[in-house]
């Protein structure tokens, strides 16, 4: 054994066929393996691992691979964490573990040829520029936090004439004063709107707004503002003016969609004589107390003229419903940790403030206008989970993948509870409702691949929406979200880097682009998982790594989704620029 280990590491060490695994990755370990790879083990942080000097540690590991060992002779192993005891049960079973230790050690003084980590920080940074290819891109956080894309993608115009309100539901960063005014003056606009819609609905004979709120159980450190419940101040109508005041709102906004502002001067929809204070409190009561709204034939048909006009300006009216929901989020945090949906102006920007410490800026948070009118599967909410590939940043190569899933909610959909098993899709969040299931016709595991997905569109008779809607919206979404993130990323040739993105579908299957993840969790959380992400996994190594050598190989479900031709690189250091000109004063 001992003589079959050194002709395999002598092998390995000739194709360069030495790798490492960090993290939760079996899978990956045991392909390189088949593959006739070498791992070399590094350790772990945080862990301490007992040495032994150099001589006495060969000569057990020799013994153990000769079958000469005994119960003293076995090494005894650390403690780990749950994830690394899993991994290490699942090793390649074609070989003992004894004679992978041994190749390991021979290995020590290799550079690895091949890095899959979940987080290079993990690494020894002088040894890391040595290894020629790695699954991680440095300086992610354009692309991969909530708010690097909400900022990367404000450069859009620049790389493609696509109105980014057509994927991207609007977001702001609420450190930066200029963004935080914007969305004082996005909600107050979209109030205004959601008070038409409000007083153009009929829910049978109650007036609007007076739909209570089903009782619910609560988990504990989960936070969830909800719409409050039905009062007894129906006697009390707002004032007279209210629907007045938002439809001049609305028109004042029109004229500024329109371009009518330009050649006169127009103030903005929100810097008008209107009293917001009073007007919002006003429309809390309509939208969630129960308010009473009387409106003439006159007041109708201009509520429905003005939403028609605002329909043909603003691709996101379809998707904000009427009860102008918004959504915070910390910026740099995964798996649904710390989200809040609210309702409230004043709760949003209290929020943000009561949840900034010494070591979290403001500007971490982003606010995010929330889908009000997601498709539904059962009445309940989906989002879907699709993965895609960059193996290059210049010249910039994307890959799609064709698999995806779909991950569900644990209770049916309503907005007059904002509690996180109705709104949050995240498998961590939906983890703690175990015991809930929305709909019998779900999986437990609350799960679905893109296949039974288009079997469910078959059988609504718009099977053709996957093909002809979705998917193209997705991956238009992808490639627009990466050409703008491109120039913070930390390119490195040789690298590249499996990605997430979360996607949720309107009620026209439009996809809205929610957020990219870098890393995304190979851990199966269900049947469907198990599969994908093992296929995936193995469908990455061929990618990276068969293609190389034969480029007519099988990627399996990867398709080639971008390919730009090569671009020289930036000017050369030391080259002096200079703009010159005065500044025009008005006459």
């Amino acid at each position: 054994r001992l003589r079959k280990a050194r002709l395999r590491v002598e092998k390995a060490i000739k194709e360069k066929k030495i790798f490492t695994v960090q993290g939760p990755y079996p899978i990956i370990r045991r392909l390189l393996q088949a593959r006739g790879w070498v791992e070399r083990k590094l350790p772990r942080k945080n862990r301490q691992l007992k040495q032994q000097p150099g001589d006495q540690r060969k000569q057990q590991l020799e013994k153990r691979a000769g079958g000469g060992g005994d119960k003293q002779g076995k090494a005894v192993p650390n403690p780990r964490e749950d994830e690394d005891k899993k991994e290490d049960k699942e090793q390649c079973s074609e070989d003992s573990d004894d004679i992978h230790d041994l190749m390991s050690y021979l290995v020590q003084d290799q550079v690895p040829n091949f890095l899959w980590t979940i987080h290079l920080g993990n690494i020894d940074q002088e040894l890391l520029p040595r290894i020629e290819m790695v699954n991680r891109f440095p300086r992610l956080n354009a692309l991969c936090t909530k708010e690097g894309l909400c900022q990367s993608l404000q450069n859009l115009p620049w790389f493609e004439q696509v109105d980014l309100n057509t994927f991207f539901p609007r977001c702001y960063r609420l450190g930066l004063m200029g963004e935080q005014k914007a969305f004082i003056e996005d909600f107050r606009l979209t109030a205004a709107r959601s008070l038409l819609k409000l007083a153009l609905r009929k829910v049978g004979d109650r007036p609007v707004g007076t739909e209570q709120p089903p009782k619910s159980g609560k988990v504990p450190g989960v936070m969830s503002l909800t719409p409050m419940p039905f009062t007894a101040r129906l006697s009390s109508p707002p004032y007279p003016q209210l629907v007045e005041e938002a439809l001049e709102v609305c028109e004042q906004h029109l004229g500024v969609l329109e371009h009518q502002d330009i050649d006169r001067d127009t103030p903005s929809p929100c810097r008008t004589c209107i009293a917001w204070d009073r007007f919002l409190r006003e429309y809390y009561r309509v939208a969630h107390e129960g308010g009473r709204l009387m409106l003439s034939k006159e007041q109708r048909e201009q509520c429905q003229d003005v939403l028609r006009r605002l329909e043909e300006q603003l691709p996101q009216l379809r998707i904000e419903g009427k009860l102008n929901v918004w959504i915070l989020k910390p910026s740099a945090k995964s798996r649904g940790r710390g989200i809040v949906c609210t309702t409230r102006l004043e709760e949003v920007l209290e929020l943000s403030q009561s949840r900034t410490g010494s070591s979290a800026p403001v500007c971490e948070w982003v606010v995010q206008k929330y889908v009000e009118r997601p498709l539904t599967i059962f009445d309940t909410k989906f989002d879907i989970r699709q993965w895609f590939v960059v193996t290059d940043w210049n010249p910039l190569t994307v890959w799609f993948y064709r698999d995806c899933y779909l991950r569900f909610c644990s209770r049916p959909f309503s907005l007059c509870n904002l509690e996180p098993a109705r709104h949050l899709c995240n498998v961590a969040i939906q983890k703690r409702y175990k015991a809930l299931q929305p709909d019998p016709r779900l999986p437990p595991d609350k799960i679905w691949s893109n296949t039974q997905f288009q079997a469910h569109l078959a059988q609504l008779g718009r099977a053709d929406a996957w093909k002809r809607v979705i998917v193209p919206g997705m991956k238009a979404a992808i490639l627009n979200a990466v050409r703008c993130a491109r120039d913070y990323v930390g390119s490195r040739k040789g690298s590249f880097e499996l990605f997430g993105a979360d996607f949720l579908l309107g009620k026209n299957f439009q996809p809205w682009l929610l957020e990219i993840n870098s890393c995304p969790t190979m851990s199966p959380s269900s049947a469907v998982t198990r599969r994908l992400c093992a296929n995936v996994q193995r469908d990455t190594l061929r990618l990276v790594l068969d293609r190389k050598d034969n480029p007519t190989c099988s990627i399996g479900a990867f398709e080639l989704l971008y390919k730009e031709a090569a671009v020289d690189s930036c000017l050369s250091v030391g080259l002096q620029l200079e703009v010159t000109g005065c500044s025009l004063k008005n006459p």
